[in-house]
């Protein structure tokens, strides 16, 4: 086992002074001293008002669709009756904002088609999905309580039952035997008759239910929000058996940020470095344990060890006063991230390093990436984050020979920066280190300098030599005592010293069974180095940008251990301003990214659960430690979880700690505690089945089942999961009869159809003998690390009428201020007709059909329908109100009939329900799984 991180006690908890200390104030309205109401006690007037001026003030988690959805249900669990003034007993919302295609879907209603005879009404007789249990406000297109509903009194009754009003008084959570009262029921729909709609991929995930009084404040936010931690089943089967009956996966989607900055999606953070965790298991005291011997002490909800609650836990150090316990940010929110005091750290907190690994070689001089790469940094060096001063850099040249730069600090105002070539290989002499890497505040005029003259050092090398194995081992010398980032960008393949790569790609074996031998390795070099750099604290992120092969497949070894991310662009050249610019953006948000450094994550859970497998870039270091030289903001991770004995509580909880420096030199641990309730019966797992997070475990088995087996064997896998699921749910759940040939599938997962056969014929993973291995490398490290709401549109991606869209389209919303975005239509060419302007996006690229061909910016027309397309395709690459970070720049291709025939086809590829290539229609695949499964 690798030596633990500096920093790292075994445990993960940590820390230092906060910055953002006045960013989690007392919350007004919630300062009384009173304890919460006890399970099962009735709630006093001043709990109403207390809970109602608590939602008000409440921490605001984003604002994205999903923000509002903790899942916890409101009040703590006690529902008020509809005839009260506010929902749940918090104050009374605003009426929503209908979404632009006229409200949002529910699952199992027809969206913009007409009703199927027999099939349940829209909104399934009134039910809300769940009995809208967890949503604050209801999302619009959700029946909210005392709404009028389509099925009438007995809708609104059964609706009420869901909610636990009028049932049976539930009880305490401690007791084994309780079960929460009805979870999401099921509603099965006819696949085959009552077709997916894409807009359904925008729902949030099936609400948590659970029981009364689970949490011990009635906080909304108790609840980890689904854009942090999204599980495939939000009911948790009690039995190992049960959950292989189900055929269903059990994992985690874990995406600790959900921003590249810190600012725009501020979490509460707990400064008093009070840290109470429980004895034996480590759990961080979260809002579902339980208080004892009068607050005194508390029970751990993770292994039931009852445990003392800390002297200083009600008590402000600084401002020497008792504090109200009920106000703590780690009693009342899911998400909370606590600074680490000192005397858990075995070092001082590293400082942020950048060491840059330029190519300097003819084919990278010669397309402008030198040129464009260090007139980036330079313009960029005000965002690279340095509150603390303490940030450095670090500059390395690479052709056949070694070039470090010695820069000096700016009091030294005769020093020049100095070169020193080395060109020995093997074994390569490393000057002192001090003059390498510099502190970017000591020395940022001669970097400016530096940076400034760099590519004219190079303008006319005729080196086609790149020795970036050797560089990265002298790299790796140079900054692992202290920890860091090394940026390589390069467009070479790598052809002299360690870690040589040879021509590999052959056009023979593309798309026949040998072709996974291009997906391989190498050379042994980039694996064993990478988790050589993982030890020492270093991260490695590849920008790579050849004409020519370059062997993504061995090269993205680096970043996949170490925490980082390949980021490719084939044919790039700065000669085109699209490419310079997206480039250009893409780096420089880059570094503006607050990473955290020297981190660990680790996922517990209530006894019984065991984390087994885990996905995504980063070193496994123990059965269930994942180490991270860098954590970035762009990532997300998957975590599959085992039942090893019978669950006997009534909910669970799993707790992802993330513990790492900030930018800024401080030591934190961000807590997400996610609490789910647990069935015995099938019909609630498969009810709770999360769509979309299903997709993402199987994105991420695929990879490892390509890179392992082979695609044949990778795609094989995703059908057969598909026809087994189906199977079981007819056999099990559909009394194995399908009434009329059709194909029986719960409406929460009505998507997962389409998705796998996106999933089947995405780039990465596509039966084809056109496709480059560079360009299916990348598209694998896409597959494998894109947080959900990006890996789903990359799967299966937006298509949107732009001719005829709706008049609030492409305008801001008068209520949120933002760009309203038509309703976007099914990947089929039956939607397409060809006198039409149509958008067509995957996240990655955008596609606009007849206007000039080739990489394109829009025409900048002084007129009201070219503002409005602008603004669309403005609006589709804002990350942050989807509650992702993300760089990307999507490139804009614009095809016209005749235009470019091989651009008019890589667009075709993208429309998931077509035939194309050597993939099937919808319905033949359609077909395909009925015929298995019947």
């Amino acid at each position: 086992m690798a030596a633990p991180p500096p920093g790292y006690n075994g445990q993960d908890a940590y820390q230092a002074p906060d910055p953002y200390g006045q960013q989690s104030p007392a919350q007004p309205g919630f300062g009384t001293t009173s304890p919460p109401p006890q399970a099962g006690q009735p709630e006093h007037e001043g709990g109403k008002k207390k809970k109602r001026g608590y939602a008000a003030q409440a921490y605001d988690f984003g604002a994205g669709a999903n923000s509002a959805l903790g899942g916890q249900m409101q009040g703590g669990g006690q529902f008020q009756p509809p005839q009260a003034p506010a929902y749940g007993g918090y104050a009374a919302q605003p009426e929503p904002q209908q979404p632009a295609y006229g409200g949002a879907p529910q699952y199992g209603a027809q969206v913009g088609a007409a009703p199927v005879p027999g099939a349940p009404a829209p909104g399934f007789a009134g039910a809300p999905y769940g009995g809208g249990v967890g949503y604050q406000p209801p999302d619009a297109g959700y029946p909210g309580p005392g709404a009028p509903s389509p099925g009438g009194v007995a809708g609104i009754t059964q609706g009420m039952g869901q909610m636990g009003v009028g049932a049976q008084p539930q009880a305490q959570p401690q007791q084994a035997a309780a079960r929460p009262g009805p979870l999401n029921q099921l509603y099965p729909t006819d696949l085959l008759n009552q077709p997916f709609n894409v807009a359904e991929l925008d729902l949030p995930p099936p609400p948590i239910i659970l029981p009364p009084d689970s949490s011990v404040t009635p906080s909304p936010d108790a609840n980890c929000p689904p854009k942090y931690v999204r599980s495939t089943l939000n009911a948790v089967p009690t039995t190992h058996s049960l959950l292989k009956k189900s055929k269903l996966p059990f994992a985690l989607v874990i995406q600790p940020y959900t921003s590249l900055h810190d600012v725009d999606d501020p979490v509460p953070i707990v400064q008093d470095q009070v840290i109470s965790r429980c004895r034996r298991c480590r759990s961080y005291i979260n809002p579902y344990v339980t208080f004892l011997d009068h607050g005194h002490r508390w029970r751990c909800n993770m292994c039931n060890l009852t445990n003392d609650v800390p002297q200083a836990f009600d008590w402000d150090t600084a401002a020497q006063k008792s504090v109200d316990r009920w106000q703590r940010p780690e009693l009342n929110h899911a998400v909370v991230e606590f600074v680490a005091p000192q005397e858990y750290m075995v070092r001082p907190p590293q400082p942020l390093v950048y060491l840059f690994l330029f190519d300097v070689s003819y084919a990278s001089v010669s397309c402008g990436l030198l040129a464009t790469s260090a007139r980036t940094i330079l313009d960029s060096l005000n965002r690279i984050p340095n509150a603390d001063r303490r940030t450095r850099v670090g500059f390395m040249a690479v052709d056949s020979s070694l070039h470090y730069f010695a820069v000096p600090k700016d009091t030294d105002e005769n020093d020049e920066t100095s070169m020193l070539v080395v060109s020995d290989l093997d074994e390569p002499f490393l000057p002192i280190p001090q003059e390498l890497l510099v502190p970017l505040s000591e020395s940022r005029v001669s970097v400016e300098k530096f940076l400034t003259a760099l590519p004219s050092m190079f303008q006319s090398n005729q080196n086609n030599g790149s020795c970036m194995g050797s560089a990265l081992r002298a790299g790796h010398k140079l900054i692992s005592p202290l920890g860091g980032k090394i940026v390589v960008i390069t467009a070479s393949l790598p052809n002299v010293g360690y870690g040589k790569l040879e021509m590999r790609e052959d056009k023979k074996l593309l798309g026949t069974s040998k072709e996974s031998s291009l997906l391989q390795t190498g050379n042994s070099f980039y694996k064993s180095f990478a988790v050589e750099c993982s030890k020492n604290q270093v991260s490695i992120d590849m920008f790579l940008f050849s004409s020519q092969y370059q062997d993504v497949a061995s090269l993205s070894n680096l970043p996949r251990y170490t925490g980082g991310q390949t980021y490719f662009y084939p044919g790039w050249n700065a000669g085109r301003s699209e490419d310079a610019i997206k480039f250009a953006t893409e780096f420089s948000d880059y570094l503006s990214s607050e990473i955290g450094l020297e981190a660990v994550l680790r996922v517990r859970a209530t006894t019984g659960l065991r984390m087994s497998t885990f996905y995504g870039n980063f070193f496994n270091r123990s059965s269930d430690l994942c180490a991270f030289p860098a954590f970035p903001r762009d990532q997300s991770y998957v975590v599959e979880v085992a039942i090893d004995e019978s669950l006997t509580k009534n909910f669970v909880c799993m707790q992802t700690a993330v513990l790492h420096t900030t930018s800024n030199g401080e030591r934190r641990i961000r807590v997400m505690t996610l609490s789910l309730p647990t069935t015995t019966q099938l019909a609630d797992v498969y009810a709770s089945a999360d769509q979309c997070a299903i997709t993402t475990f199987f994105s991420h088995k695929a990879v490892e089942r390509a890179l392992s087996s082979g695609l044949e064997p990778a795609r094989d896998a995703i059908q057969s999961k598909l026809i087994e699921l189906l199977q079981t749910f007819k056999k099990e759940l559909a009394g194995g009869n399908m009434g009329g040939g059709g194909l029986q599938f719960p409406a929460n997962l009505r998507g997962l159809p389409v998705l796998f056969l996106g999933l089947i014929k995405n780039v990465g993973l596509r039966k084809s003998a056109q496709i480059p291995s560079d360009l299916r490398s990348a598209a694998l490290c896409q597959l494998s690390t894109l947080p959900l709401p990006l890996l789903m549109q990359y799967i299966y991606p937006r298509l949107y009428s732009l001719h005829d869209m709706p008049d609030n389209a492409g305008v801001p919303d008068p209520e949120t201020s933002q760009i309203v975005l038509p309703p976007p239509h099914n990947l089929s060419s039956e939607r397409i007709v060809p006198y039409g302007l149509y958008l067509i996006d995957d996240g990655q690229t955008q596609f606009l059909t007849k206007l000039k061909v080739g990489k394109s910016s829009l025409p900048e027309l002084d007129n009201d329908f070219s503002e409005r397309v602008r603004a669309v395709v403005q609006k589709i690459r804002d990350y942050r109100s989807r509650g992702v970070g993300s760089i990307i720049v999507p490139h804009l291709y614009v095809i016209r009939e005749d235009g470019d025939p091989s651009l008019k086809l890589w667009a075709q590829t993208l429309l998931v329900e077509d035939r194309a290539d050597q993939g099937m229609s919808f319905q033949q695949w359609m077909g395909t799984l009925r015929e298995k499964v019947s």
